[in-house]
């Protein structure tokens, strides 16, 4: 993720006005996937609660050049303490500081891209995923009407990350496909670009940077639908809170639930993603 992170970075700073720009005709998905449990309502005075986020993954959470954070998650904690009438501040730390910070009483929540590890359970308390992120197919933009099945991809060269969890779907799913491994999702990439593989299959939210990024040309486009397998692909991003703190993380799980429901995660997913991911 770190690698990723850090050459999307020049690509994100465009994001905001390729938003303005754009009028998309792009259905807004399930992000949050399975239903919470059902929560008491909000009570209790008025309260201050201090953001974490990083700098490094656009368009999730960066800089602007006036070095103040920006990003959909960055949108998503402004949203939050509006609708819950809370005090809020948001500041970006380096990465690996954050976790650090959290637990120090430097800050209450997290909201930068964490996926939901067994690691990061034992040291903080985990909202349910509001994001989930899925992988795709990228094609030539000439076959981007293909059938993505095992069949129709049965001896196609499809590129890929080695050991990523992305090949491990394609040997499990694609075995009568050429898997053709890659040290990074660069090199995949240009293969594509290249011609010399059929399809590039990786992570839904840098193919689609790349896709309506300078980089690919315009050569290519997603085909077929998400794979969210969470076996695979993880369980989608969370915001962490201290352990122990349930009465915020509750308020956090209902108030994603309301915003949800409201259209306002839809409208950021549409902002910061104008062409899909999904």
């Amino acid at each position: 993720m770190r690698s990723l992170r850090t050459a999307l970075i020049v690509t994100s700073l465009l994001l905001p006005q390729l938003a303005e720009a754009v009028e998309p005709a792009v259905p807004v998905p399930d992000l949050r996937g399975t239903p919470a449990e059902i929560l008491p309502d909000k009570k209790g005075p008025r309260r201050m609660v201090r953001f974490l986020t990083s700098s490094d993954y656009p368009p999730f959470q960066f800089l602007k050049p006036d070095q103040n954070p920006a990003g959909l998650n960055v949108d998503l904690a402004r949203s939050i303490c509006s609708e819950l009438e809370f005090q809020c501040t948001i500041q970006a730390l380096p990465w690996d500081d954050l976790l650090s910070a959290l637990e120090n009483g430097r800050a209450d929540a997290l909201i930068a891209g964490l996926r939901p590890t067994e690691e990061l359970r034992a040291k903080a308390d985990l909202t349910r995923p509001y994001f989930r992120l899925p992988a795709r197919f990228a094609v030539a933009r000439t076959a981007a009407q293909a059938e993505i099945t095992p069949e129709a991809l049965s001896a196609k060269k499809i590129a890929v990350v080695t050991g990523s969890a992305h090949e491990a779907y394609l040997k499990d799913f694609f075995a009568e496909s050429e898997i053709v491994g890659f040290p990074d999702i660069a090199a995949a990439r240009t293969a594509l670009k290249d011609g010399k593989a059929d399809a590039v299959f990786g992570d839904g939210v840098g193919l689609a940077l790349w896709i309506g990024g300078t980089e690919s040309g315009s050569c290519c486009s997603f085909a077929g639908g998400p794979y969210l397998e969470s076996r695979y692909f993880g369980e989608g991003l969370t915001i962490a809170v201290r352990k122990g703190d349930q009465r915020l993380r509750q308020d956090l799980d209902k108030v994603l639930d309301e915003l949800e429901e409201k259209g306002v995660l839809g409208d950021l997913y549409l902002r910061w993603f104008p062409l899909g991911i999904f």
